[in-house]
């Protein structure tokens, strides 16, 4: 299921981001810490690499699916320390998505409603992957995170319209 859920995020990722679609290249750059070392074409190199290793990542995952070697089972209880530090580290990402110049604090007040919309899923997505890490259900975390990963692509490509410009 891994091999599926990081296949389908990684391919449309790549694509969206290697080609620059409706900006998507630029805006990761402006999110970004803007060393002099890198720039969009960085990104765009980056994200073309996903691009390209993303179908053969899903292909693998898809062929997992039709043999009967995708598992369901529960994983193992993580131990308390490795959720709250995840908690924590998450917490922090989100602080600085949300923050005053983040993006999604930006998506959200300026965009068009899939914009908002997926902003509020990036969220709700986080929080939904740290209860099935906690309960140890891995097709809920990976469908947390492919919901999260759909999202934070709506939020790179629905610009406001004073960003198009």
């Amino acid at each position: 299921m891994f091999s599926l859920v990081w296949g389908l995020w990684a391919t449309g990722f790549g694509w969206v981001v290697a080609t620059d679609f409706r900006g998507a290249a630029h805006r990761i750059h402006q999110a970004s810490w803007r060393t002099p070392y890198t720039g969009v074409r960085f990104v765009r190199i980056v994200a073309g690499a996903f691009a390209l290793a993303g179908p053969a990542v899903l292909l693998n995952g898809l062929y997992d699916l039709s043999s009967g070697q995708f598992g369901t089972d529960r994983l193992p209880q993580q131990p308390m320390p490795f959720i709250a530090a995840t908690a924590v580290t998450g917490a922090l990402g989100l602080w600085s998505l949300w923050r005053r110049s983040g993006m999604l604090r930006t998506a959200w007040a300026d965009g068009p409603a899939p914009r908002r919309a997926a902003a509020a899923v990036i969220t709700f997505a986080f929080v939904g992957f740290l209860v099935a890490l906690w309960a140890g259900h891995p097709v809920a975390m990976l469908a947390s995170w492919l919901a999260g990963g759909i999202a934070g692509l709506i939020v790179l490509v629905c610009a406001a319209p004073e960003e198009r410009g």
